[in-house]
């Protein structure tokens, strides 16, 4: 498999997990990082798979309204989340599911949404593999 790619293994499609991710009271964690807020959680349930995050991307019809700006805006913060898996989410053994959700009113450049996205993945690095721990 090349690092780079994303394909349909990536992608978080189902609707279980996605429910589970977003329920309240439940396992997730949100980090916050302008435009970005990302949440993400470990999923016990999946086995077969263990080494790949899956992710989803959102993009608000509320905050965005032409449905162009909101597929530009997808596939900015899916090129950044592309690039920076493979260093980043490299060294999770664990199966994690991530949704990313663009908060932000307006369109804002590839450099921003970037920087944001590298550091909500060391974050959820951090947080699914200590470095204290010895099965990293």
């Amino acid at each position: 498999m090349k690092p780079y790619g994303l394909n349909k293994s990536h992608k978080l499609c189902s609707t279980i997990a996605i429910d589970a991710l977003f329920m309240r009271g439940a396992d997730a964690e949100a980090i916050l990082a302008y435009p970005l807020r990302v949440v993400w959680r470990v999923n016990s349930a999946r086995k077969a798979d263990v080494d790949t995050p899956k992710f989803l991307i959102s993009v608000p019809k509320r905050r965005m309204r032409h449905a162009v700006d909101r597929v530009l805006l997808r596939r900015r913060v899916r090129e950044s989340y592309r690039l920076n898996r493979p260093e980043l989410l490299g060294e999770v053994k664990q199966p994690v599911d991530i949704a990313f959700v663009y908060i932000a009113d307006k369109i804002v450049d590839f450099r921003q949404i970037n920087r944001a996205m590298v550091k909500c993945l060391t974050k959820i690095a951090e947080k699914c593999c200590p470095a204290s721990s010895q099965d990293c």
